[in-house]
């Protein structure tokens, strides 16, 4: 069984915005979903003592910090003082733990201002990583050798993955769940949170672009429409057309709601309809490409392992039939 260690901050109390961090971890890793995966994870909080008092309630951490090391994945929340205003040093008892949990091999993972202790820990350095906007240039100040980018959800550099502030950390979160059990247990899970299961923006690998909520009356009706018809040689005028606009302004709208142009938000889509496919059915990969869109098998192939960052056969054997944990 996957084990994942929190590790919780708790010299001056914690706050209900860094609580609501450490609850979407426990919410996702804590609470066992055996019809999706079995087995699921084992959560561990691990801290230094009971925190104090907040909003008429405390947090015990049942484990010391020392067990970090002992865990496949360490997440550290948040670190509110480290990353104040002329704030305090991270402690050093979890900079020393972090270490400690990077050398025995767990994959380390930080939410928010938790990249401060991965900074001072020193794992970050030449990695990319991010933070909540409000502090990354605090960050980039603090630890020079850390390459901050504040334009995305969150970093995956393989084992060390970075997350911005508030609901990124649920996009990082689904996301490992993504990477270890596959799209379809991700999907699921997060349609269980009422949250789309990948949003625009951030790391490539895995990243999607969901058909955004607008009070356009027509622009989200047309990608719904879009959407249903990925099989189809599908082009920007067609799209454009159903949503009543000039292809301009079809343009322009998109790229507001979404961020992205229409054939990338068009390719993206084309491509998660792919990776549903290669997980769920056994159909060829020529037949994946026709069923989505993207034409021949060779074509598929290029887009597919440019964006997902593996080819569509490694994908399915990876994922196919979204493996338990070992």
């Amino acid at each position: 069984m996957h084990t994942v260690a929190i590790a919780v901050v708790e010299d001056a109390g914690i706050s209900l915005w860094e609580l609501y961090e450490l609850s979407i971890a426990c919410t996702v890793f804590g609470i066992p979903h055996p019809d999706l995966a079995d087995p699921w994870y084992d959560l561990r909080l691990c801290g230094t003592r009971k925190a104090a008092p907040t909003a008429g309630f405390s947090l015990t951490t049942p484990h010391g910090l020392d067990a970090l090391a002992g865990a496949d994945t360490v997440i550290v929340p948040s670190v509110p003082e480290a990353c104040a205003e002329g704030g305090e040093d991270v402690p050093p008892e979890l900079v020393a733990a972090l270490r400690a949990a990077a050398g025995s091999g767990a994959r380390m993972v930080s939410l928010c201002t938790g990249a401060f202790a991965l900074a001072a820990a020193g794992l970050l350095d030449g990695r990319r990583a991010t933070a909540h906007w409000q502090h990354t240039a605090a960050l980039a100040a603090r630890y020079p050798k850390v390459l901050v980018d504040d334009s995305v959800l969150y970093t995956d550099d393989g084992d060390v993955l970075t997350s911005a502030g508030a609901t990124a950390a649920l996009d990082l979160c689904l996301h490992l769940v993504r990477r270890d059990l596959g799209a379809q247990v991700a999907g699921q899970l997060a349609r269980r949170l009422v949250v789309p299961a990948h949003r625009a923006g951030g790391q490539a690998q895995f990243i999607d672009q969901p058909v955004p909520e607008t009070d356009d009356d027509n622009l989200g009706p047309a990608l719904q429409w879009a959407t249903a018809r990925l099989h189809e040689p599908l082009t920007v005028e067609d799209m454009a057309r159903r949503a009543r606009m000039s292809p301009r302004t079809f343009h322009r709208r998109i790229q507001e709601s979404t961020g992205t142009t229409p054939l990338k938000w068009l390719l993206a889509r084309r491509l998660a309809r792919a990776q549903a496919l290669l997980e769920t059915t056994d159909l060829p990969i020529d037949r994946v490409s026709e069923e989505c869109g993207l034409g021949t098998a060779a074509n598929l192939r290029r887009h597919f392992t440019l964006r997902v960052g593996v080819s569509p056969s490694d994908y399915r054997r990876n994922f196919a039939g979204a493996s338990p944990l070992a």
